[in-house]
């Protein structure tokens, strides 16, 4: 008979920093709290599991009995828990310092909650690249999972991936186990009995383990999942049917390293699973990747050649989007600032690593970099961060540099309240607003990108057959209608005060050296910030009677809903921010938000026209196609009245009087 083959279930449980309360709560109702009580009742199961920590500090303090039957299946030895970085940042995007301190500090809460100190890490998206080594292996860790595909990249094959490898930088030692994409698509989504039945096969094959570690998401909250994995009883009947069978046994990875020799040497290219390298592609790219891999599999040569063709890797999201971009470089910056000071302070510390969170700075299946909030708690944690340092070291009111490397200095100048970034690449404009005292970026905007997936809005949605339940990879879903026009590019980004004159755009301004200032014929523009109030002006020569218009998109927290509105001078309200607004003839403008907690005034003591309008984007989810506000767009459109005369804007924010 042959000996049996070891599961090897890990399951991974995050929720981004600054996400709905009301979300985790349900995800914790839905899908951790099943889970664990489920396998609780199961004590012969063995597996692993890895809670982000901010994810796990907030169940803990709300869910205090639930995680502490975690806490006591860790202690009888049926679950290892993994360590990450604390925030779930991507390890390879961040500084080597803060690599070895986000490990740190959840190895440290994992061990004191649990007594336990974690041998084995999760990377976050299995974003792989050989310089992590060195931050994981120096807190502790011995091994990580990675998916199967890593290894096919490498020329091996799936018969060999049935234990775990080593590898090593610059000497440093790091152990690899490949999670099995077969199991994968399979768990939870086959009936128990096929899964089983698998397992079985792979036994009777002769191989000595099957890996799984993925999103434990998948067993509650993916749509359907709930109610086939429990209600219906799929978790129940999987783990009754692996314990009865001779030919499987459950281990925990720590268990199984430990009584087993490693299956050889290997280095793995710089990669993540196969779906990322497609998302990370822009269009046209992206397109043509995906007509490759089809032609490849209709020809009957898929995974034959899949490995060799692999698209792109996780950094390329920061070339895509520049707002992306900008958040990163950003972060560097602040990161560099604090670890230049004598001590760091624990808080600031902390600002710095929730500000590392990955999911606001990517996109793929799930909303990611689409979803405001989740920039929004980025931006966050930035400003309070750069806030914290200024006042421990303060800076220059005045920073031309290229923070970004898109070869366009940025101007960053601030007062005691407010920072404005300017970029010299002929529009004038501002892509970052900061209130320091509400710790807002109302620069915090997307603008619309065309993405491989808004080919597949015209198509119906794809049918699923047989028994089981169908992939969120595998149906085109929609939460709201769509339409042609939702999805047209934008040809400009979404930035603050972009010119027009009579329609056109202004795109030729040239920015004054180490000056808030720009220039063009005809127009000098300047930057100037007084407290909480930018005021932005336009020396205008020989342009009376024309039309002169500037955009403002305004990251508004409260974006379409009823806690975001319009506020007239006289004090009327005449409509929220998701509903098209047209002033004739006014002066001032109040967008009063209380999500922010705030509200931003606009003032011209020349008479205009107004408007205002949602700007939004459509992005996918695992729920389907939705559209996302992204910005209030604010246009104010004067006719100049003279050959020499000078327009103003004035902005103030301020907190809302309580």
């Amino acid at each position: 008979m042959n000996q049996p083959v070891t599961l090897l279930l890990g399951v991974h449980a995050h929720q981004p920093v600054g996400n709905f309360p009301e979300v985790i709560e349900d995800a914790h109702q839905r899908c951790y709290k099943p889970f664990i009580e489920t396998l609780h009742a199961y004590p012969d199961f063995r597996f692993a599991a890895h809670f982000s920590g901010w994810l796990l500090d907030w169940l803990r303090e709300r869910h205090p009995a639930d995680m502490d039957r975690l806490a006591a299946m860790v202690r009888r030895g049926q679950v290892e828990l993994f360590s990450s970085g604390d925030t779930e940042p991507v390890l390879a995007a961040i500084p080597q310092r803060d690599r070895i301190g986000q490990l740190r500090t959840l190895n440290d809460k994992l061990a004191a909650w649990t007594g336990v100190r974690p041998q084995g890490a999760w990377l976050t998206e299995r974003v792989w690249e050989s310089s992590v080594v060195a931050a994981l292996a120096a807190t502790g860790i011995r091994y990580v999972t990675v998916d199967d595909y890593h290894f096919f990249c490498t020329g091996k094959t799936a018969d060999e991936l049935d234990g775990y490898f080593s590898t090593e930088d610059d000497g440093t030692r790091l152990d690899l186990f490949p999670i099995s994409e077969a199991l994968r698509y399979r768990l939870p989504f086959s009936p128990a009995h096929e899964v089983v039945g698998y397992l079985e096969g792979l036994a009777e094959q002769g191989h000595a383990a099957a890996v799984y570690f993925d999103d434990i998401e998948k067993f509650g909250i993916w749509p359907e999942t709930y109610d086939w994995v429990y209600n219906r009883g799929w978790l129940r009947a999987l783990i009754e049917g692996v314990l009865a069978s001779p030919l499987i046994r459950t281990a925990t990875y720590a268990d199984f390293h430990a009584r087993q020799n490693t299956r050889g040497i290997v280095y793995l290219p710089t990669t993540s699973y196969s779906e990322m390298n497609e998302w990370t592609l822009p269009m046209p790219a992206a397109a043509a990747y995906t007509n490759l891999l089809a032609g490849e599999k209709a020809a009957g040569r898929g995974d034959l050649h899949r490995p060799f063709v692999r698209g792109g890797i996780w950094r390329n999201f920061l070339t895509r989007y520049p707002e992306a971009n900008w958040m990163h470089k950003r972060m560097q910056a602040l990161s560099a600032r604090l670890a230049a000071l004598p001590a760091a302070a624990a808080e600031l510390t902390a600002d710095l690593y929730r500000a590392q969170a990955n999911d606001a700075y990517w996109h793929g299946l799930f909303g990611g970099l689409y979803l405001p909030h989740l920039r929004r708690a980025v931006w966050r944690n930035l400003v309070a961060l750069e806030a914290g340092l200024d006042a421990l070291q303060p800076r220059p009111p005045l920073v031309a540099v290229d923070l970004d490397f898109d070869g366009k200095t940025e101007i960053l100048t601030h007062s005691g309240q407010l920072q404005v970034a300017l970029r010299d690449d002929g529009l004038g404009a501002a892509h970052e607003l900061l209130s320091y005292p509400l710790a807002h970026n109302f620069g915090d905007t997307l603008r619309r990108y065309h993405e491989h997936y808004h080919d597949r809005i015209g198509n119906a949605p794809s049918e699923h057959h047989g028994e089981g339940i169908a992939s969120a990879h595998d149906i085109v879903r929609f939460k709201h209608p769509v339409s042609a026009d939702d999805i047209v590019p934008d040809i400009l980004p979404r930035a603050l005060w972009l010119d027009e004159l009579d329609g056109a755009a202004i795109a030729d301004y040239r920015a004054a050296p180490a000056a808030p200032e720009f220039t063009r014929p005809g127009l000098v523009k300047t930057f100037a910030l007084d407290g909480s109030t930018a005021t932005v002006a336009w020396h205008c020569r020989g342009l009376a009677g024309r039309r002169m218009t500037t955009r403002l998109n305004l990251a508004m927290p409260s974006c379409d809903g009823f806690l975001g509105r319009y506020v007239l001078a006289d004090g009327s309200i005449p409509g929220g921010f998701g509903q098209p607004l047209d002033l004739v003839a006014a002066n001032a403008l109040t967008l009063e938000d209380g999500v922010l907690g705030g509200h931003v005034l606009l003032h011209t003591p020349n008479s205009a026209r107004i408007a205002g309008r949602p700007q939004q984007t459509v992005s996918q989810s695992e729920a389907g196609f939705e559209k996302i506000m992204q910005a209030v767009e604010v246009s104010i459109t004067w006719t100049v009245p003279a050959d020499d005369c000078t327009l103003r804007l004035q902005l103030t924010i301020a907190p809302s009087e309580t």
